[in-house]
């Protein structure tokens, strides 16, 4: 068990903890919260002693090994196999099978076991480093953002590993949905002090929020109390029969804690500039097929779908597959090989991708780069937009050269926010965002009065965000017309994918072609969903367009029959001329709607009994 007691650290004039205490006990997996800069990172390192802190007690165990994922790169073998296996504790070192299902579940194929790590990409040059962490088996394992570079594959692999771990582990995340799947408590740096409770992320911030009311509404009737008591004393102490109470009073207000008002917390909050839009297509893929270089496997092969005015549509897959492509292809950055991409004439597109940081200009200041977005804007909004993205007052005018990676994207996510839009393509837009941001960023998204394409790995924001999902899956690409939930009921990931690597045993190749055949049956199944769900929720949808209508029409009629009852009692002919002709209309408008929605209902009911014996037929 590690304990800490009395901690106190602060750089300057910024006080990072004072005087803060917890114990982590055995077996406990932690989730470690709080506000960008307010102590996470920190704290790791002085859990690792990298970092010394100014006061206080860190106790731990003769003999407790701690392992810390780090961002530093330094790779001394020459295959990724023998790094991963650097990892091994020294009892272990032969077990490279360990290793092999690690690096398989984070993404990592056969063939790559044998390159050089220097070929690989930043991104999995850290899940290398991830890897040697996990197969180290320390005492306790500190994850500072493990999920960054990760596509949503690995992270549900990571998520089971993590909830089978027998030691200890602190976890710092911007993903809720995966803190939340991993972590038994909840601890959070929070006006510089620590708080732990036993639950998850939402248990964490209502026991915070509740405090802070009971906290303010204690303040206030305090300070009530103690008007009162001091416009007694002034009252009466020139009187000399009140002497003493008056005293008494005194004493009172000197032993008197006083609350101090919570300061306010800087946090993002915004909104996007919707552009007006009068149409219910917004944009339509028709057939497009792309690759890099003329490659014979394309990314993107004869993919077709249109995004409504109001779809929230997330793009979901394995990293590498083409999800970015397809982003820049809607963007207009790519031209497809084949196919079109047609955009309303009214569409304003807003793009946002967070590896782009190196098109602002660093001579300006966060303000005027903000401003460059658009001609003739406001000064007043432009400082708006700055204090949303946390640039307030000064820090508006410091220059992009000197800003931090997290800073670069809110500054490109603020000149998003400039531009009037009704259609945002957004390319993991989270990734630098803590937590309350990322919850300010899904706000923002579910009230844009206009379509959002995302980027996500991040499960929360998928069930809480889309209504519609394009899926890079098995090799191909097909769009998914329901919820996230609807998608892993019937699709869902193979959790298993590529993590089939097992200490050696006589069964492994019976067990390999049971895998290999479930694949096989698994993909059948994916397309045969992919077209049921094609094929059925337009009718799904027309019915409900159709019974709203209705719904609408028959409030319509009550009303109007309401009034011609009025109009009659008050003989009032023009009127009951115009609400009789009214009436007329709406009924056979009803009629109609209601033929239509038996004709379609029919054709719905047909197209769903032809599936159903299909799928009978598969199982």
């Amino acid at each position: 068990m590690i304990s800490v007691q009395y901690l106190s650290k602060q750089y300057s004039d910024q006080v990072i903890f004072d005087n803060v205490s917890f114990n982590l006990s055995p077996r406990e997996r932690i989730g470690l919260v709080g506000r960008n800069g307010h102590g996470k990172t920190t704290l790791f390192r002085m859990l690792t002693g990298q970092e010394q802190y100014d006061d206080g007690i860190i106790s731990v165990p003769k003999n407790y090994r701690i392992g810390y994922l780090s961002q530093h790169i330094n790779f001394t073998r020459p295959t990724v196999l023998e790094e991963g296996c650097c990892g091994l504790p020294d009892d272990q070192k032969a077990d490279d099978w360990k290793v092999k299902r690690v690096l398989s579940g984070l993404g990592f194929s056969d063939n790559d076991f044998d390159r050089d790590p220097a070929e690989f990409s930043g991104g999995y040059q850290i899940r290398l480093n991830l890897t040697k962490v996990l197969v180290s088996n320390p005492n306790l394992l500190l994850l500072d953002e493990p999920t960054n570079y990760l596509d949503i594959v690995s992270i549900r692999w990571l998520t089971n590993f993590l909830n089978s771990w027998r030691n200890e582990i602190i976890i710092i995340s911007h993903d809720r949905g995966f803190m939340d799947s991993v972590a038994t408590h909840i601890m959070g740096i929070h006006r510089h002090k620590i708080k732990k409770i036993a639950g998850n992320t939402q248990d964490y911030y209502d026991q915070i929020s509740t405090e802070e009311e009971v906290h303010e509404k204690r303040r206030l009737n305090d300070e009530k109390k103690r008007r009162q008591v001091e416009q007694f004393i002034n009252s009466f102490r020139a009187k000399a029969r009140h002497a003493s109470r008056v005293q008494s009073r005194i004493k009172t207000l000197e032993k008197q804690e006083v609350l101090k008002k919570l300061e306010k917390i800087t946090t993002i909050s915004f909104s996007f500039n919707a552009a007006p839009f009068p149409a219910k297509c917004i944009q339509e893929a028709q057939d497009i097929t792309f690759s890099y270089n003329g490659k014979h496997s394309p990314l993107i092969d004869h993919l077709s779908f249109s995004v409504g005015s109001n779809d929230k549509i997330c793009i979901i897959g394995k990293n590498g597959k083409g999800k970015t492509t397809l982003l820049k292809l809607l963007a207009g950055i790519l031209s497809p090989m084949e196919g079109k991409i047609r955009n309303h004439p009214q569409a304003k597109i807003g793009y946002y991708e967070q590896a782009n940081t190196a098109n602002l200009n660093d001579t300006l200041s966060v303000e005027e780069e903000i401003a460059s977005s658009i001609s003739n804007i406001d000064r007043k909004r432009v400082r708006d937009i700055c204090g949303a993205m946390m640039f307030s007052g000064d820090s508006a005018l410091k220059k992009i050269e000197v800003l931090s990676g997290g800073e670069k994207c809110r500054t490109l996510l603020g000149k998003l926010l400039v531009m009037p839009t009704n259609l945002l393509l957004l390319d993991e837009p989270t990734h630098h965002l803590d937590m309350q941001s990322c919850e300010a960023m899904m706000d923002a998204i579910e009230n844009f009065d206009g379509a959002v394409l995302m980027v996500t790995h991040n499960e929360h924001i998928l069930h809480r965000v889309a209504n519609k999902l394009i899926v890079f899956h098995h090799d191909r690409v097909f769009p998914f017309y329901g919820t996230y939930s609807q998608f892993l009921d019937q699709i869902g990931w193979d959790d298993q994918e590529g993590v089939t690597i097992k200490k050696p045993s006589s069964k492994q190749q019976e067990k390999t072609e049971k895998k290999i055949n479930m694949k096989d049956k698994r993909k059948v199944r994916a397309g045969f969903i992919a077209r049921r769900s094609k094929s059925l929720t337009p009718y799904i949808q027309k019915i409900k367009e159709i019974e709203k209508t209705i719904e609408k029409l028959e409030q319509q009629l009550h009303t109007d029959t309401q009034s011609l009852i009025k109009a009659s009692h008050e003989q009032d002919g023009v009127v009951i001329s115009n609400l009789s002709k009214s009436l007329k209309q709406i009924r056979s408008h009803i009629d109609t709607l209601y033929k239509k929605l038996e004709y379609t209902s029919e054709k719905y009911e047909q197209n769903k009994l032809a599936f159903q014996e299909e799928e009978h037929s598969l199982k």
